[in-house]
Order: structure tokens, then C-alpha cells, then sequence
């Protein structure tokens, strides 16, 4: 979706009511035409060669874990399997937000990577309290633990861990893929905490060391995950992006020479890269339009990294005779 332009609210946008249910704004934005999509480059690739390495070595962990006695190591595992099912959806999420425009879906399927990172972030939030209820049992009901198989395992999977992490840090930081680092980086504490249990118990034979620890470290994921979901909530209830005032955007439009004032002004987040607005512009004469549309396009894309844009201009004089006739408007 080519997202360069702006356009400007003809007979398409004069009987749109501003209330923003999306759907409405969804048909308004349709760029002339149906072809073009906006996509990010590579994400899809970066995620399912994460998932790959990740899921192998899930396996590996959780059949040490079982063998070693280690609810640390298994809660580790238990991550990570979260982390592969994470980066899959996360992969399948990419996909559908490089799927090009439709007379059904208008926008494209931007909104696919939202809902990609608001499945990661429940799904996280869930395993983080089932290893919590595990580590709580655990300290009930005392197991001994293997410290030199898990000490090895979780090493091997510290590695791997960094190895992913680093992947997913250098593709594009969208916030699906910010999901799925989550589960990433909770995966590399989770097997730094089996490490440290291992080597506890090795020392010291004090087996509560495994469900503490692995207590600590869901209650750091969990922190995590809910910062994400808090933020993917906030884009799916239309909210302004984060980092824009819309106040100043609004006085900022306003500032611009020819506008009088700017009124139903509404800012929202198409993806984590993509931001739209719509704002009825008041002008001193319809005729200065022309010129003046290209003033805001360039203010919003170079000041606020809003390039996805439905204004509207309002002849000044039209709407002072509307305000004093009560027959404004009306077909004779």
C-alpha cells in the first residue's frame, strides 16, 4: 500500500461522520485503486529461522529437564515451546500484513501483526502461571535434583537463546517481532536461572534454589508481557501512537499559513509502522486549497511521521453563514 500521498476529502469523504468506527475509514482509503500494499521486508524469514532453532532445541531441554528433575530446566523448555508457537504466529502474522489491499480489507492486513503480538502476550502471561503453580507445588513437595546434566543443557540453551535473541534484534523492530523477543529474551534469563541452579545445587545440595528461581524469572517475563499487551490494547481501541500529541498536532496544523483552525481530529495506529489521521481543515477560501494541502502533507510526514492522512478543508466564509442561517444548506 503506497502510503506517500495524501488525500484530500472530495464527494468520497463529505458525508463521513467522524465516528471512526474504521470500518467507514477503511472503504475513504482507498487509494485510487487496489494494488499496492505496504509490507516490511525480511520479518518473515528472520522469524521462521528463529522458530527452527528454537523448536529443536525445546525438545532437547525438556527431555533433560524430565530426566534431570528440574523444574527450572522443564519451565525452560516449557518457554521456549511458547517461544516456537510465538515465532510461528509471529511468521503467519507477517505474512498476512504483506498481503495486498482488498475491496474487503482496504487498509491490507496490517492489523495481522497486532493481533500476532496480543496472542504472544496472553499466551506468555498463561505459561508464566503454570510455572508459577509448579514452582509453588515444588517447594510442598521437595524433588532432588540432577545439577551437572542441567547445568550442561541450560548452557547449550543460554547459547541458543543469544543466538535467536540476536537474530530477531537486527530484523525489523515491529511490535510482532517485539512479541516474539519477548518470549526470547524470557527463555535466555529461564536458562541462565537453570544454570544458576544447577551450579547452586552442585555446591550447596539446596534443592529450593530451582522453584525459586524459576519463580523470579516468570515474574520478569511477566512484567514484559504485560507492557506489551497493554501497548497492543492501546492500538486496537484506535488510540493515539505513542510519542504524538495530538494537541500539538492540531496547533501545529493550524500554524500553517492559510488554515484558520482544525477541528474533528483523530490520530491512530494502522501498525507499528504506519500511522493515520483524519482532520476537518478550515480555510479562508476553498480556491487556496490547492496550495495548502501540500504544507500539511509535508509538516505531518517530516514532524510526526504521519504519512497516511484524510483531510478535509471547510470554506471559513460557508461556515460563519451556516452559523447565523438556519436554512443553511437546505435545497430550495
Amino acid at each position: 500500500m503506497s502510503h506517500g500521498h495524501t488525500h484530500t476529502a472530495t464527494d468520497q469523504h463529505r458525508d463521513h461522520d467522524h465516528d471512526h468506527d474504521h470500518d467507514g475509514h477503511e472503504h475513504a482509503h482507498d487509494h485510487g485503486g487496489l494494488g499496492g500494499h505496504h509490507h516490511h521486508g525480511g520479518t518473515g524469514k528472520v522469524l521462521i529461522f528463529s522458530l527452527l532453532l528454537t523448536l529443536s532445541f525445546a525438545f532437547v531441554e525438556a527431555i533433560g529437564g524430565w530426566w534431570a528433575g528440574s523444574l527450572a530446566l522443564m519451565s525452560d523448555a516449557g518457554h521456549m515451546f511458547t517461544d516456537s508457537s510465538s515465532l510461528a504466529i509471529g511468521a503467519f502474522a507477517a505474512w498476512m500484513a504483506k498481503r495486498p489491499v482488498s475491496r474487503m480489507h482496504s487498509f491490507g492486513l496490517q492489523r495481522a501483526e497486532v493481533l500476532g503480538a496480543l496472542i504472544n502476550a496472553v499466551l506468555m502471561i498463561v505459561v508464566v502461571v503454570a510455572i508459577a503453580v509448579s514452582a509453588i507445588e515444588r517447594f510442598a513437595d521437595p524433588r532432588e535434583v540432577a545439577g551437572v546434566p542441567v547445568m550442561i543443557i541450560a548452557a547449550i540453551g543460554l547459547v541458543m537463546n543469544i543466538a535467536v535473541a540476536a537474530i530477531l534484534m537486527r530484523g525489523e523492530q515491529t511490535m510482532n517481532v517485539r512479541g516474539a523477543l519477548i518470549h526470547v529474551i524470557g527463555d535466555l534469563l529461564g536458562s541462565v536461572a537453570a544454570l544458576a541452579a544447577g551450579l547452586i545445587i552442585i555446591l550447596t545440595g539446596w534443592m529450593p534454589i530451582d522453584p525459586i528461581l524459576s519463580l523470579l524469572v516468570s515474574a520478569l517475563i511477566l512484567v514484559s508481557a504485560w507492557r506489551l499487551l497493554k501497548e497492543v490494547v492501546h492500538v486496537l481501541m484506535e488510540g493515539v501512537p505513542k510519542g504524538v500529541d495530538a494537541r500539538q498536532v492540531s496547533r501545529a496544523l493550524a500554524d500553517v499559513a492559510g488554515v484558520q483552525s482544525v477541528h474533528d481530529l483523530h490520530i491512530w495506529s494502522l501498525s507499528s509502522s504506519q500511522r493515520a489521521l483524519a482532520a476537518h481543515v478550515e480555510i479562508d477560501r476553498m480556491s487556496d486549497w490547492q496550495a495548502i494541502l501540500p504544507r500539511l502533507q509535508t509538516l505531518l510526514a517530516e514532524e510526526f511521521v504521519i504519512t497516511h492522512t484524510t483531510l478535509q478543508p471547510e470554506d471559513r466564509q460557508t461556515a460563519l453563514d451556516c452559523a447565523v442561517d438556519p436554512d443553511c444548506g437546505i435545497a430550495t
